[in-house]
């Protein structure tokens, strides 16, 4: 599978977006001959070589007819140009000549931004005047985009976690601290981060982008990806930081031959020795547990300080359900504390069929280990639920391994 992806370790921005398009291959004429077809006037995108900190790439400066552009600072705000409305905006890219993917595409984006505004201002959508967006350079910016796309056309469209900044950003409604409101607006429910820099790096545009764009986000320690790397590109920021202001873009090509054999979760274990709650209040903490999300718990014998019998409570749990089962453990147990161990959990990918025969449908549990010459999963074993077995070995009085061939020859042999 052909995948793009988006690495916005230091943000993202309209004109870093186009630079790395051109550094990963679309061809900057025929970028501008697609850009003509808007019919806008009086507009000149330069791209040349630069470098951030040692890292060369493209930078997209979008020019109006005076030799004017974006001014430095603010993540790259066009605020000194001239405001457009969103029905303008509209129907000059409905009545364009752009090819109609990235018509498609440029709306979306647009639209996004246009009721991101419409909250923040709190005025109905085609109300909306746009002020950043709506600039000269941002149109460019995100048409631009939405043709590389449609150039492009890879088949998913991946992206890490987003880098918004820190400190404040100036721009048409004052200084404001970062992310700017339609910024916030764009990128809810998306994995962000913030504290890299201390200037706004990830703009409307930008936000938008990536809102309308990405499939999926891989997000450090809870996201992996098994890839050739194919050919990268890298846009130029317009600020000189400490750290480079640069977007990269990948070419990547997923490979169901490099799959990992097995998957790997990153859970957390909370222990606690215990040598005084009855067995019964030990079953009620167990089910407490698994009702707060435990993927396993166990009990298992001690023999504990002044000789005395206990039980290690061990209980496994991901990452997000984790303040619950601390609250189990203080609520319903004797434990006036516990241990908590990071730890990787080994699985192999599981899957649940069906199968029907006379003696009711049962329920079937495969497992899969590597892949075949096509790229399909290899089952390694399977087994019948035990609830099915045993419900099976009651009703006719046999063994549970009766009741599973028994199963499996009520379904014409299956194995």
């Amino acid at each position: 599978m052909k995948t793009l992806h988006f690495d916005c370790f230091a943000g993202i921005s309209g004109d870093m977006t186009l630079g790395a398009f051109v550094d990963l291959g679309v061809d900057p004429d025929e970028l501008r001959r697609e850009l003509g077809k808007l019919g806008l006037e009086g507009w000149k995108l330069e791209l040349s070589r630069d470098e951030r900190n040692g890292i060369s790439g493209i930078r997209a400066v979008v020019q109006d007819e005076h030799g004017h552009h974006r001014r430095e600072g603010g993540g790259g705000h066009s605020y000194p140009h001239e405001h457009r409305s969103w029905e303008t905006i509209r129907t000059l890219i409905e009545k364009s000549a752009l090819r109609e993917g990235a018509k498609k595409r440029a709306l979306d984006m647009f639209t996004r931004i246009a009721e991101a505004e419409s909250q923040v201002h709190g005025i109905a959508v085609d109300e909306i005047s746009f002020h950043e967006v709506g600039a000269l350079d941002s149109i460019i910016d995100i048409t631009g985009t939405a043709i590389c796309l449609d150039m492009l056309k890879p088949e998913r469209i991946t992206a890490s976690e987003i880098e918004l900044g820190s400190g404040t950003v100036e721009c048409a409604h004052g200084i404001l601290p970062v992310p700017a409101p339609a910024t916030a607006l764009l990128l809810r429910g998306l994995p962000v981060k913030t504290g890299g820099f201390n200037r706004e790096m990830t703009t409307p545009t930008g936000a938008a982008i990536l809102a309308a764009s990405v499939d999926a986000f891989l997000v450090s320690g809870k996201s992996s990806a098994v890839f050739r790397e194919i050919r990268t590109g890298v846009g130029i920021g317009t600020r000189k930081l400490d750290k480079p202001n640069i977007l990269r873009l990948s070419w990547r090509e997923e490979d169901p031959a490099l799959a990992p054999l097995w998957n790997t979760e990153n859970l957390t274990l909370l222990e606690a020795n215990i040598d005084d709650m009855t067995g019964e209040a030990l079953g009620f903490l167990m089910e407490r547990f698994f009702e707060a999300g435990a993927l396993d718990v166990a009990f298992i014998p001690l023999l504990m300080k002044k000789s005395r019998p206990g039980t290690l409570v061990s209980v496994l749990g991901k990452p997000e359900k984790i303040d619950a089962l601390r609250e189990c453990f203080f609520l319903h147990s004797s434990a006036a504390g516990f241990r908590e161990i990071p730890v990787s959990r080994l699985s192999l990918t599981r899957k649940e069929t069906l199968i029907p025969g006379e003696f009711g449908t049962a329920r079937e549990k495969t497992v899969f280990f590597g892949t075949n010459a096509s790229g399909e999963e290899k089952p390694l074993r399977s087994k019948i639920e035990f609830e099915d077995r045993a419900r099976v070995a009651r009703e006719l009085h046999i063994s549970l391994e009766g009741a599973e061939k028994t199963i499996r020859g009520s379904n014409g042999g299956r194995k």
